[in-house]
Formats: structure tokens, sequence, C-alpha cells
């Protein structure tokens, strides 16, 4: 049953692999996503980053 399910898994990776690999709109999806993902990471930083300033002014 392990054995089943890490080679489906295996080949799922490999085949998604070479979807993305072969067509310009899944690499283009795969690429946005990954800008949304940093642009989301940036922001709560930033905001995080405030919420600091603000509290060591409370102090």
């Amino acid at each position: 049953m392990e054995k089943d399910f890490a080679i489906g898994l295996i080949l799922g990776m490999i085949g998604g692999a070479l979807i993305v690999a072969n067509s310009y709109q899944a690499r283009k999806m795969v690429k946005d996503g990954q800008e949304q993902i940093k642009n989301k990471v940036c922001d709560m930083t930033k905001k995080k980053q405030q919420s600091n300033d603000y509290e060591d002014l409370d102090d």
C-alpha cells in the first residue's frame, strides 16, 4: 500500500513537471502563483514591522 502510494506520488510529480516544462500557460500560472505568494509575504512582514514600530513607541 505504501509502496503504491510512493510510486503514484513520484509518477504524479514527474507528470506535473513534464506538463509545466512543456506548457507556456502552465509555466505562467506557476510563475504568477509564486509572485502572489512573494507579495503576500512582503505585505505580512511590512505589517509586522509597522506593528513592532508602534509597540516601541509605547515603551
